[in-house]
């Protein structure tokens, strides 16, 4: 290691320097032989220290550029072993690259080559950056509790735990931390004059730090940089010593070297009040737990009290120190005393109602710095910290020492005792942090982040987390896990441990009626007794007559009526077996087994190290990365499987089993007739077991935090606290839980789940047996039980059932156990039952249902129904689709006119134009304000109302535009203008006799073969015409003179000669095709006179109005041909 004790180490750092150079340059000479070996006779330190052997112009350059790129790489990894610290990275980079430039410097002069400067800035970036990112992931890493632990098997507190750094946070000398009792929030309090607020849960990669030591950013961009900052408060710019969260006014109180106490609101920022309180530095604050008072210490050697109810008045002052007084702390089981720690190297214990200390104690050679209380019930304790680099436990009452913890190398600067677990935990201004046993006083674990000295620790009732302040910013770790120590036998019995006080409650109390799901049980809580170890596992033996409690390397068997020592022993971890015979690990390399007497039968020593053993119905040892299995019996190897197993839980039958990893579990199937043929036949078993001893059932990726079985079903709880149960591997979620819980047990007669949480609560979910059960015959394929069994199971829980059904593939069945409509209604959908979609449809009465049966009638053929469900959901455009397919006249007429009361005019007037009732349509067209497009239509079909929709028109027009409004020509003022006017004035009688023949829909196909004009071509040619006519200069608006009149006796003549042909060959104009024109002769049926009449004139319309009213009409021909596009009717 090359962690100093001192801030200062000058032949520490030498020795690093040292170490790096020449790693630096025994690596380079390695990567020289490998690029250089074959391509130069002879290496020297000319390419070590020559510029000019750095160049891009030789392949011997290039062998030297790699080699110096793959040596920064290597020092990077050199730094991981040599420095250790991120924040040291660069120093130590720049440091080995200065050197080097000397050295160069010195053989061959000062480099002018650009390679040169471009390949070790290259080098010296690439191994500062790595170097950090790959010492901040070492630091990161989880650390186990026993790394410190001696190698022997010293049983030790965590032995079976894990510590896990949850946060990290560079920052300026931290000089106090808090922790908010609801929010995620650490406080800290910096020398810098600023305290910060810190979400732990959000913290973002702390790649960022790289960014503040290699690109030089500053500490306050830095700062911004992450993200995980709610607060920060810039108080002053002297150091603020002290800060504490006062969460029930929702205020931060802090007390700097300025003299001045502040106080903030931290949701609105504001500052509630500013006041001077001492006559030097404030060395700390505390508040009072329940009563609003703040205590102050400072360097005046006064303590004072403060009311907030009062406005900020003293209403009290401590006198009796002879030096600073640096800490102060009120008593947890008596919130009237409190503790301060003074340089005068005592402890002074007060009452918030007198002057006077109740006692002195002469407590340490130097000064004291810190001093914090026992929270637990059965021990008047408190500790102390000195600059004598040792922490001391006292006995308040008899005002004797206790103990004295020895071990720091400099002064101990904060302590505490851990509210939730029995460890003393201490920070020293020697950069470590040292955890120690709470009633052995043993030394558990050393703590050193390098990140300096440590100055704050901070912890929470209810919490297994710690956060510790230091010079260079603040972490947070976790301490071992919070899953809470109890047990539930087969009869609702529940035993807890909470420190070493055991307490029972009997579920069976309360009716599993009397509380609803998700509710906390009222129990009656009687205490048990106590345990004269501190509790970390405690469990039933299968028949729940006795319970083991294991910890602090111990295991004490207890009856769980009486609460009897029946039997103890060594050990790190202990199991029961299904028949209740129980095993012990006692080190990882020495198991052992007892009987149901407790008496030693057997002793196992396995080939490898064993981290963890599982009991059930057999016996699981574990490694690292696989598991073995052996029977109770003889000890024999039944089967290896290769898996990180967290986790194992057995079914009661012993016929399953759980396997629980990181990221997913495991259902497995024991295959007990091929053990015991392999058992009894005396064959040979290789070191992999019995191959086929296991069947893996199914795989689900979910992380299983505890679990239980209920006959065929793994009920459990995964990493977003879902309550799910597994059947078949078949996963359903039955409740989302707002907080962590813990299994505990089933009872089958209430039919009832039962959870724990860290506060104790008990909590009860339903989750039928009989549903369970009808599950597991299913995923069997025994359906004839499984129907004699849905009887039993509630009608509420039906859907549940029919889902589950679905998701078999039993669809049919599904539909017939389910009762929610809406669903049924989906599965009938599905099947196509569409006489039992119906029936749901009739009596829910819902539009959405309706449409969705017409739907899938219409596109299975049953046109009645779909019209039936067309008309229950007022589906106008599916009507319209169905009528004109059908050729239905009178289902046109109807859906006009609901259209046209439903106010869908559009559909209206496509069931008026396939109806042929032209006049209908003008009305609907200029009752809807649609005045050009009733024009429009006026012209193609209606020739003699079009003065009069053209006069309307003028009369609307002129309220937008009167210009536009003049420009508008009458057909009846000016003939001229409209071609073929007088034809279609002719045709309009011949066309209105022929309009309201209907051919029939299947005569469709005797049309398909005509090649018609559409009305979209004849305005594309009419415009090109038109734009033709303005570039050779014939302007609409030149009309008259002399050019005009030879223009209207040319039409005239050349409309008298079309009249004459049309008498003459009997010529009409389709009317019925919307989208098309052509001539038919005379001699063609009479019914298409009438198609034949509207299309010559749509066809012949000359489009010579104004400007602005061609840009009017032609969006609407365009979208009248969308409308009517099709044969129709």
């Amino acid at each position: 290691m090359f962690y100093g004790t001192a801030v200062w180490d000058p032949w520490l750092i030498v020795g690093q320097i040292i170490c790096l150079q020449c790693s630096f340059y025994l690596s380079l000479g390695v990567f020289m032989i490998l690029f250089l070996g074959l391509r130069v006779p002879r290496l020297s330190l000319v390419y070590f220290f020559d510029y000019a052997t750095l160049t891009t112009s030789t392949v011997t350059g290039w062998c030297v550029i790699a080699s110096f790129l793959f040596t920064s790489l290597a020092g990077a990894v050199y730094m991981i072993f040599v420095v250790e610290r991120a924040r040291k990275c660069l120093d130590f980079s720049a440091t080995l690259y200065i050197i080097h430039l000397y050295l160069c410097i010195l053989n061959g002069g000062w480099p002018s080559s650009m390679a040169w400067w471009v390949v070790n800035g290259t080098g010296l970036a690439v191994m500062a950056l790595l170097a950090e990112y790959l010492c901040i992931k070492r630091e990161q890493r989880e650390i186990p509790m026993d790394r410190f632990h001696s190698s022997n098997d010293t049983l030790s507190l965590f032995s079976l735990k894990s510590l896990l750094r949850k946060f990290l946070q560079r920052s300026e000398r931290v000089k106090s931390v808090d922790l908010h009792p609801t929010e995620p929030w650490i406080l800290a309090s910096l020398y810098s004059g600023t305290v910060c607020i810190w979400n732990y849960q959000t913290q973002v990669n702390l790649i960022i730090d790289i960014l503040y030591s290699s690109l030089f950013i500053t500490r306050d961009t830095y700062v911004l940089l992450l993200q995980t900052m709610v607060k920060s408060f810039e108080v002053t710019e002297l150091p603020v010593r002290s800060a504490k969260f006062v969460s029930r006014k929702q205020w931060v109180v802090a007390g700097a070297d300025d003299m001045f106490i502040r106080v903030y609101n931290y949701n609105t920022m504001d500052k509630i009040k500013v006041f001077e309180a001492h006559a030097d530095y404030i060395r700390c604050v505390a508040v009072h737990p329940t009563l609003p008072y703040v205590l102050s210490s400072s360097d005046d050697m006064l303590i004072k009290l403060w009311d907030w109810e009062k406005d900020w008045v003293c209403t009290q002052i401590f006198e009796g120190h002879s030096h600073y007084v640096m800490q102060v702390t009120f008593n947890p089981k008596d919130t009237n005393t409190f503790a301060s720690a003074s340089l005068d190297r005592s402890i002074k214990i007060w009452n918030l109602g007198s002057p006077d200390p109740n006692f002195t104690l002469d407590a340490h050679l130097k000064g004291v710095n810190c001093v914090d209380y026992f929270t637990g019930g059965d021990k008047p304790y408190l500790i102390t910290g000195s600059d004598d680099h040792t922490a001391k436990v006292w006995d308040y009452q008899t005002k004797t020492c206790v103990q004295t913890l020895d071990g720091h190398t400099h002064n101990v600067s904060a302590v505490c005792f851990h509210p939730e677990l029995p460890i003393i935990i201490t920070g020293s201004e020697d950069g470590t942090v040292r955890i120690w046993h709470a009633t052995t006083y043993r030394l558990e674990n050393t703590l050193n982040y390098g990140l300096e000295r440590v100055w704050a620790i901070g912890h929470m009732k209810g919490s297994h987390r710690v956060v510790i302040g230091y010079d260079e910013g603040s972490t947070m770790v976790k301490l071992g896990r919070e899953i809470p120590v109890a047990s539930m036998d087969n009869s609702g019995k529940i035993i807890w441990a909470k420190h070493n006080e055991i307490h029972t409650v009997n579920i069976k109390s309360v009716g599993a009626d009397e509380v609803n799901d998700g509710e906390r049980l009222p129990l009656a809580v009687k205490e048990l007794g106590t345990c004269d170890l501190y509790p970390q596992s405690l469990k039933h033996n299968p028949n729940g007559r006795f319970v083991v409690v294991c910890g602090d390397g111990e295991y004490i068997i207890y009856t769980a009526l009486a609460w009897r020592n029946r039997s103890f022993g060594s050990a790190l971890e202990f199991v029961w077996s299904s028949e209740g015979e129980h095993a012990v690990r006692e080190s990882s390399s020495k198991i052992k087994i007892f009987s149901k007497n407790f008496q030693e039968k057997k002793t196992v020593r396995p080939t490898f190290s064993a981290e963890r053993i599982f009991g059930g119905t057999l016996l699981a040892i574990c490694s690292s990365d696989f598991i073995c299995f052996y029977d109770w019996a003889e000890c024999r190897l039944i089967r290896r499987i290769d898996v990180t197993v967290k986790n194992l839980y057995w079914a009661d039958s012993g016929d399953l089993v759980a396997i629980a990893s990181d990221s997913s579990f495991y259902i497995l199937k024991l295959n007990r007739d091929i053990i015991s043929s392999y058992m009894d036949g005396g064959k040979e078993i290789d070191e992999e077991g019995i191959e086929d001893a296991f069947e893996l059932l199914n795989e689900t990726n979910e992380r299983v935090r505890t679990g239980l079985w209920v006959g065929d079903c793994f009920i459990y709880t995964n990493s977003s606290w879902r309550l799910n149960y597994c059947v078949g591997g078949e996963v359903t979620t039955m409740y989302h839980l707002d907080r962590p819980m813990y299994l505990l047990g089933y009872l089958a007669n209430q039919s009832r789940v039962y959870l724990i949480d860290k506060e104790f609560n008990i909590i009860g979910y339903t989750l039928l047996l009989s549903l369970i059960e009808y599950k597991t015959l299913v995923m069997r394929g025994d359906l004839e039980q499984a129907n004699q069994v849905l009887p039993s199971i509630p009608k509420e829980h039906h859907n549940s059932v029919a889902h589950f059904l679905e998701s078999r593939g039993m669809t049919e069945d599904a539909l017939e156990v389910a009762i929610d409509p809406d669903y049924r209604f989906e599965l009938a959908i599905q099947l196509g039952r569409l006489d039992v979609a119906k029936d749901i449809a009739v009596e829910a009465q819902s539009e959405s249902k309706w449409k969705q049966l017409g739907e899938l009638a219409m596109s299975t053929g049953k046109l009645g129904m779909a019209e039936e469900c067309m008309r229950h959901a007022v589906d106008l455009s599916g009507l319209l689709l169905l009528y004109s397919s059908l050729g239905d006249a009178e289902g046109l007429t109807k859906l006009a006119a609901l259209a046209k009361e439903q106010g869908k005019n559009n559909v209206a007037f496509v069931c008026l134009f396939m109806l042929g009732q032209v006049e209908d349509c003008l009305h609907l067209l200029v009752e809807s304000n649609r005045i050009p497009e009733a024009a429009l239509i006026a012209r193609s079909y209606l020739p003699s109302r079009v003065s009069e929709i053209v006069a309307v028109w003028r009369k609307d027009l002129t309220k937008i535009s009167p210009k536009a409004a003049e420009s508008l020509a009458d057909p009846e003022e000016y003939p001229n203008l409209f071609e073929d006017w007088q034809v279609a004035l002719s045709l309009e009688e011949r066309a209105a006799e022929t309009r309201g023949v209907h051919p029939p829909a299947g005569d469709y196909g005797s049309h398909t073969h005509r090649d018609y004009t559409t009305l979209v071509e004849a305005f594309r040619i009419m415009q090109i015409e038109e734009e033709e006519r303005l570039e050779h200069g014939d302007v609409l608006e030149e009309v008259g003179g002399e050019g005009e009149e030879e223009n209207q006796e040319a039409e005239e003549e050349s409309g008298d000669g079309k009249e004459e042909n049309a008498e003459e060959e009997g010529v009409v104009v389709d009317a019925d095709s919307t989208d098309s024109a052509v001539l038919v002769n005379g001699n063609e049926s009479e019914e298409q006179w009438g198609h034949l009449g509207g299309l010559l004139l749509n066809a012949s319309t000359n489009m010579t109005y104004h400007r602005a009213s061609v840009c009017i009409c032609v969006p609407s021909i365009c979208l009248l041909i969308i409308y009517v596009r099709g044969w129709g009717v």
